[in-house]
């Protein structure tokens, strides 16, 4: 048991991918799936504490940290792991089943990290794994877009790697602790750890990678991508920031600007990019809040999201690999192909627009109520208009678009039998915490005494969803709804995909222009020495000719009269 606990958790998912290679392809799937369990029984027979302490160049680490925030994400990360591994079970690309297990044991051993070092191990670990998921789609735009995606990502490592050593040299420590201090601002050591999770929680004008890349992974990588890098960023913030009133007006921003974008979306998956990122807006409001609440909320809030979003994007990745694309202009009319593809993609609609008893209602209440609480009314309001667009955009469109709208003719299979045993698994999940709620209440990191289902709560929350629908049915039929066009839309990720190559291609203008009119003067003016040193030193020249004596004594004479004269003065 010791020597269990001194073990990070996730180590055997990441040691069992490097022999993952060895196995039978047709066998590898299932590994994958065996190793994720075995994890999940290991993780939850280590006991509570601080295990694995080790000394390092003199600096004091602790690999493994379990405590009520650790435990609850390390069993939604193996829970996540376990659905996509199954969902993953036809796959025949090691590649990807690699990299899967890698990923998610990365970031499992992430969120049990007690010092800054093991957690950068661990962060750096779950970028250069999760890129492989995206370069798996073997085309050019997934290339180009997991370059990108590695850059970024790696990017963050680096910040974080920055801020851990400036903190221990400031405070000899590297304990991985809450970096907020109240009446004091963040020092640079904590802004640079800051600006790291901000980049891998995908704040405003740091999130394009996130719909940049997702889109563009495998139908199985999309579902493992969605479970772990932004939750990590998440359970970071709760670690290191909880309370910050900067992350407010950040996480605001986050749940609305993406309504605009997933409405003119015509990529169901990057639709989703977008909804992911206005639903990590609700989070980070919460661990800017900070009341043991919106701690609450956030932590129920990240459970729950793993699961239905996973959800969302598997129903997309099976439309996926059953059509070959999930544009909304090349869909509709699956659900009489695809039902139960169908009815577990509008639980997972249900469940992230926060319809009663489904898991979404259960937690966000919980971060808009601790609004309420601390009287932040414009939050509150923030909250429930970013609470209709969600149902807008994820729990009427994605469904609407792909599965019913206007009959693409497009008569397919149903998905294979193991994404209709994940997503059912998924649904179950939805459903179950939406109505046996306390289950997951009592794994939070604080005691809970909180009631979601109040008949204020309910009726607020029926009202807000009937009128999205009313808007979204009144705007269909009034013509005023976005049209579904064959474009891409491009925000602030127009900077990087547009504005800087061009910038480089000028610069790079400008250079040869330079380079070639410098290189050719230089040879101009490399020819006029060389020709004058031929004319000058040749035996013609009047250097190199034959000089008679008369002629260099009258020299040798003016010479040395200059010098003599030169003397006396």
């Amino acid at each position: 048991m010791i020597m269990i606990a001194n073990l990070p958790p996730g180590l055997v998912m990441i040691l069992g991918a490097l022999v993952l290679p060895f196995v039978a392809r047709r066998l590898q799937a299932y590994g994958v799936l065996a190793l994720s369990v075995i994890s999940l029984a290991l993780f939850l027979i280590t006991p509570a504490g601080e295990h694995g302490n080790i000394t390092l160049f003199g600096m004091t680490l602790n690999m493994v940290r379990i405590d009520s925030l650790s435990r609850i994400f390390g069993i939604v990360f193996h829970i996540a792991a376990i659905v996509s591994s199954i969902y993953a079970l036809h796959v025949r690309d090691p590649r990807q089943h690699i990299a899967a297990l890698v990923y998610a044991g990365g970031a499992i051993g992430a969120c049990c990290a007690g010092d800054l070092i093991t957690l950068f191990v661990f962060w750096e670990l779950t970028a250069l794994s999760s890129v492989f998921l995206i370069w798996a789609s073997d085309s050019e735009r997934s290339y180009r877009s997991g370059m990108r995606y590695l850059i970024i990502q790696v990017a963050s490592g680096v910040l974080l790697l920055s801020g851990a050593i400036i903190h221990y040299v400031q405070s000899g420590s590297l304990t991985f602790a809450s970096f907020v201090v109240e009446g004091e601002p963040l020092g640079l050591a904590a802004t640079l750890i800051l600006l790291a999770l901000g980049i891998k929680c995908a704040f405003p004008l740091l999130h394009n990678w996130l719909q940049d890349s997702y889109p563009e992974a495998t139908a199985t990588g999309t579902v493992f991508l969605s479970a772990f890098t932004t939750k990590l960023a998440v359970y970071s913030l709760i670690r290191g920031f909880a309370g910050l009133d900067l992350l407010i007006p950040i996480g605001c921003a986050m749940t609305l600007f993406p309504i605009v974008f997933a409405v003119i979306e015509n990529d169901l998956r990057r639709v989703l990019a977008y909804s992911l990122n206005n639903q990590l807006g609700f989070m980070v409001v919460g661990v800017g809040i900070g009341t043991e609440l919106a701690i609450n909320g956030t932590v129920a809030h990240a459970f729950c999201h793993i699961i239905y979003k996973s959800l969302l994007f598997m129903s997309m990745g099976a439309v996926l690999y059953r059509v070959g694309t999930t544009k909304a202009t090349e869909l509709g009319g699956l659900h009489k192909s695809m039902p139960w593809t169908t009815l577990f993609c509008i639980i997972g609609a249900g469940a992230i627009s926060g319809f009663p008893l489904l898991s979404g209602f259960i937690s966000k209440s919980m971060i808009i109520s601790a609004a309420a609480e601390q009287h932040q009314f414009w939050v509150w309001i923030v909250l429930l208009i970013a609470s209709a667009g969600v149902m807008e955009h994820s729990g009427i469109k994605i469904p609407f678009f792909a599965f019913f709208a206007h009959d693409s003719g497009k008569r397919v299979e149903e998905a294979p039998w193991n994404m209709l045993t994940a997503m059912a698994i998924a649904a179950f999940f939805c459903v179950g915490l939406g109505i046996a709620y306390p289950l997951l209440y009592r794994m939070l990191p604080y005691a809970v005494d909180y009631h979601p289902y109040t008949v204020t709560h309910v009726v607020t929350q029926m009202q807000l969803l009937l009128f999205a629908l009313l808007a979204f049915v009144v705007l269909m039929k009034s013509g005023l709804y976005p049209a579904e066009q064959r474009s891409t839309n491009l925000d602030t990720d127009w900077i990087y995909r547009r504005l800087l190559p061009a910038c480089i291609r000028g610069l790079r203008t400008v250079y040869d222009v330079v380079n070639d009119a410098f290189r050719s003067d230089m040879v101009v003016i490399v020819h006029g020495i060389m020709d004058f040193t031929r004319a000058t030193f040749n035996e013609n020249g009047i250097l190199g000719r034959t000089w008679s004596s008369s002629t260099m004594t009258l020299w040798a004479t003016l010479l040395l009269a200059v010098c003599l004269l030169l003397y006396y003065l």
